[in-house]
């Protein structure tokens, strides 16, 4: 039995085709937070992007603080805030600002910029980027410890900068890493303690560097004397699942061939050979899961076998299928994948073999407690019957 509570939630960068209503996608993507809250779903991370078309969320703060409105116990995070492209002490106050409005909800991940285009449009060179976030990174994990920072680098200078509001949560809110394929991720998580957000589990190649980028993670952490916490790993991948397999991949044919199409034409990498389909290969090749509850559990396990325990699973929100749809799939994973991941059920089913087991037992004695009563009744309603004078004294008539 896992030694770890697996959480569940998603990872919504979001995805939406070009053709829709791009202000009804927004308004679509907060009811899906208010929909996985009412499902008992952890948490939910939203991305941030500037270009592309497809990823319309610009600011996962201004997203997180309607959202946060409208649910009432699933927590929140940016997933995540690209640390080049903004001044750290503005990140740093806008991340507390939340905190004590969120009353400790939210939850800050960092990364790089995901998309090069979004770099370029603001002239930063993409050679820059790692680099950029580590710095930043640092400077704003010493801003929520309340330091005074005075430092000056080729993208910012800060003098005698400080918080004025110190973060609502103690010591401050958790704070993930994305890592993919670079060990980047994994250098930053370990050296400042961090969560980390693994954005490629099931992706071939960053499946393949699951356990080596967590490794630096506990490696670089063990120089300096600390452990990493599996629970604070997460895993993101993309599923859909129904009642049949059938089902769910009628349901993903109506969006997956422009999902695969954004993601290539951000930067080719699911090149489908020539007469497959897509949907079909991008399965079969482990890419994500279309299918039922039990292949969204198979996919979990494996996931833990090639990793080891794991704190929370991510699903990509990607819209293959239509609204409907994709709210049934959340709803059939929290009602039989979370279950099982958290043996919620259990108890239920030890009793229920515990009054297998003894049925013929308790049969008996309830039959013989009902056969009692039926005796009791029949004697009673007998003395009834007979004359009063005949009857037994009871009560003051026997004195």
């Amino acid at each position: 039995m896992s030694q770890i509570d697996l959480r569940h939630g998603i990872f919504l960068p979001p995805f939406h085709p070009n053709e829709e209503n791009p202000t009804q996608c927004l308004e679509r993507d907060l009811d899906l937070i208010v929909h996985l809250d009412k499902l008992g779903f952890h948490e939910a991370w939203i991305g941030e992007h500037h270009s592309a078309g497809y990823e319309i969320i610009s600011s996962p703060e201004i997203f997180i603080a309607f959202a946060a409105e409208r649910t009432r116990h699933i927590r929140l995070g940016t997933g995540v805030v690209s640390l080049p492209y903004h001044h750290p002490m503005m990140i740093a106050d806008r991340i507390v600002q939340l905190d004590h409005m969120t009353r400790g909800r939210v939850m800050f991940g960092a990364g790089p910029g995901l998309l090069a285009s979004d770099a370029i449009m603001m002239g930063i060179d993409p050679m820059t980027q790692r680099d950029r976030m580590a710095e930043s990174l640092d400077a704003i994990l010493r801003l929520f410890r309340g330091e005074i920072v005075t430092e000056k680098t080729d993208w910012y200078t800060m003098e005698a900068a400080r918080l004025h509001l110190l973060p609502y949560t103690k010591p401050h809110p958790e704070v993930a890493v994305v890592s993919a394929v670079t060990p980047s991720g994994g250098r930053l998580a370990g050296k400042y303690d961090l969560s980390m957000i693994c954005v490629a589990a099931t992706n071939p190649f960053g499946y393949d560097a699951l356990a080596s980028n967590w490794q630096i993670a506990c490696d670089v952490a063990a120089e300096q004397g600390r452990s990493m916490a599996p629970n604070r790993l997460r895993l993101v991948g993309p599923m859909h699942i129904a009642e049949t397999r059938e089902q769910a991949f009628k349901n993903a044919r109506w969006g997956f061939d422009r999902y695969l199409g954004y993601l290539n034409n951000n930067q080719p990498r699911f090149i489908v050979p020539p007469g497959q389909d897509a949907l079909e290969w991008f399965v079969e090749n482990r890419y994500g899961v279309c299918g039922t509850p039990d292949d969204a559990i198979a996919l979990i396990e494996r996931l833990q076998e090639k990793q080891g325990e794991f704190g929370v699973f991510l699903h990509q929100a990607h819209n293959w299928a239509d609204w409907e749809a994709t709210k049934r799939s959340y709803e059939l994973y929290a009602r039989y994948v979370m279950p099982h991941f958290s043996n919620a059920n259990a108890p239920r089913a030890g009793s229920f073999q515990w009054c297998g087991d003894n049925r013929a037992e308790f049969s008996a004695k309830r039959q013989a407690a009902a056969k009692a009563m039926f005796d009791k009744h029949e004697a009673e309603q007998r003395e009834r019957a007979q004359p009063a004078a005949a009857r037994p004294a009871r009560g003051r008539e026997a004195w």
